[in-house]
């Protein structure tokens, strides 16, 4: 049985990882809310992590 690893190593990034969430999840159309979105669906879902991704990466080869 595998166990989830989702926490947040440094808990000071909390409140900027959901700011980070919010903002891609708008840029992609996906209505999310404080709390609970158990209601969207998983395809709505994977569009905000994958714009989140993809903002990460941008973000990481512009530093390079």
């Amino acid at each position: 049985m595998s166990k989830k690893n989702n926490r947040i190593n440094v808990p000071e990034a909390r409140e900027a990882m959901d700011k980070f969430k919010m903002e891609a999840a708008s840029e992609v159309g996906v209505n999310l809310k404080e709390g609970y979105n158990g209601d969207i669906s998983a395809r709505e879902a994977g569009s905000v992590g994958g714009q989140m991704v993809k903002k990460m990466i941008e973000s990481y080869e512009k530093n390079l």
